[in-house]
């Protein structure tokens, strides 16, 4: 019986050993579970999901191919598997975003890449396979949809290594096209939809009281939204999810996101500055607003998660404790921090790249929390130095307490997960810091 072999490699927020975050923060992603559910029942192939992130992969393991999903900040490590594979003559498939960013820097990589979405490719790239005919590369199927899809196979999983399993996405893509995003430049801003009755038949086989959605904007095409918020109604289910500020504006869908059971929502708040805002392709979100969002969410007992990038082209040394005074004050259940990473594909990397500002393409430096560009109004050190301080600042015990203390929403809840940020808060130094570029003489 012919074995495949499923691989998430490591990266340095989640890890089996040396990671910065722990299980407590760590809940299963949905990418292996389902390319598994879509393996050809008549081609008879054993199957296994290995993450790097919860375990150590054994170098030995016997595998008839090897399939990667690969984010840009884990690319190196996952080419140091496939040429550790390669050499065993195992074939090595590798697919995912920075595949789809840059298909030219994994090719050489491996006997097989895969861009776009791959529910339509993967069955007949494993029947090729089976055939001893495999291509060098497949491309997502023009007619690919999200309809009738099997469910994932989470039963792979090692499940009480993570903080859950009851992952589900309802839609995929984003109707937006912000600068220093790769779902547009990766995938488009065409909106794909699963049938709302089949992601309730899933999450009723699993009879969980808490889900997460892992999609990137919810509420994308509002009419479906409310669709599916009914539909969740009588699940009678806490939910957290993605959305974007926009619904704060809609009040019936965001009155009928709360009844469907949506305890928490992650809203990209990005920047305080409007300029920035605008330049990087978001201007829908208004700063003057932030504060009454997170008002609001709180009266509907929703958490929010806010998150901030730091290093845009209008930030200057201000920024950091001005934001980070502004995420206490506005009493954000947990704010987040990023450096801003201009990754492959995207229009940020293009611009920053046509302007010479690009210090390194070391991918696994691409993680959003290393310095990897030159920034505009300060030098690399002070990006860095400023983010960390930012974080800092946030997740001291008198801020968590100020904020939980305005919020008081889903304190439970809350409280572990600021004990995670606030670990990772002191801790940053010892995972990311700009001694690569002190090393060239840059600061």
């Amino acid at each position: 019986m012919p074995k495949i072999a499923l691989i998430s490699p490591k990266g340095p927020l989640y890890r089996y050993r040396g990671g910065i975050f722990k299980k407590n923060l760590r809940y299963a992603p949905l990418t292996l579970t389902t390319l598994a559910s879509l393996i050809p029942d008549d081609l008879n192939m054993e199957v296994e999901i290995y993450d790097e992130g919860i375990e150590e992969i054994n170098l030995s393991l016997e595998a008839d191919l090897i399939c990667m999903t690969v984010i840009t900040g884990t690319a190196k490590r996952a080419y140091e598997l496939s040429e550790h594979f390669r050499k065993r003559h195992i074939p090595v498939v590798l697919g995912g975003p920075h595949i789809t960013l840059a298909p030219e820097d994994a090719q050489a990589n491996a006997d097989c890449v895969v861009t776009g979405y791959a529910e339509r490719t993967w069955p007949s790239l494993l029947r090729d396979f089976s055939r001893g005919e495999l291509k060098a590369r497949y491309d997502q199927a023009a007619d690919f949809n999200l309809e009738g899809l099997p469910f994932p196979r989470r039963e792979l999983l090692k499940k009480h290594s993570y903080l859950t399993t009851h992952t589900f996405e309802a839609t995929r893509a984003c109707i937006h096209s912000c600068d220093f995003c790769v779902v547009p430049s990766a995938w488009g801003t065409k909106p794909f939809q699963k049938p709302v009755h089949e992601i309730i038949a899933d999450i009723k086989q699993h009879r969980a009281s808490k889900i997460i959605f892992l999609d990137l904007n919810l509420i994308g095409d509002t009419d479906y939204a409310a669709r599916l918020f009914e539909a969740l109604i009588p699940l009678k289910l806490k939910w957290f999810g993605l959305s974007t500020t926009i619904l704060i504006k809609n009040k019936d869908l965001l009155n009928l996101a709360a009844r469907s059971g949506c305890a928490g929502l992650l809203m990209g708040f990005e920047s305080l500055s409007s300029k920035n805002l605008q330049l990087t392709g978001k201007p829908f979100n208004k700063p003057a607003d932030y504060a009454e969002i997170s008002h609001v969410l709180h009266s509907k007992e929703i958490t929010l998660m806010a998150c901030f990038t730091f290093g845009m082209d209008d930030d200057d040394p201000e920024i950091f404790m001005k934001t980070a005074k502004f995420a206490v004050e506005a009493n954000i259940d947990l704010p987040r921090y990023a450096i801003v990473t201009p990754f492959p594909g995207t229009g940020l990397y293009q611009r920053l790249k046509q302007e010479q500002r690009i210090l390194t393409e070391n991918w696994d430096l691409y993680d959003g929390q290393h310095v990897v560009f030159e920034p505009k109004l300060m030098s690399a050190q002070q990006l860095y130095d400023g983010h960390e301080l930012a974080w800092k600042y946030t997740y001291s015990a008198k801020s968590i307490m100020k904020r939980l203390a305005g919020s008081r929403t889903q304190l439970p809840v809350s409280m572990l997960a600021n004990m995670g940020y606030r670990f990772y808060a002191n801790h940053l130094r010892d995972f990311y810091n700009c001694d690569w570029i002190i090393g060239q003489g840059r600061n």
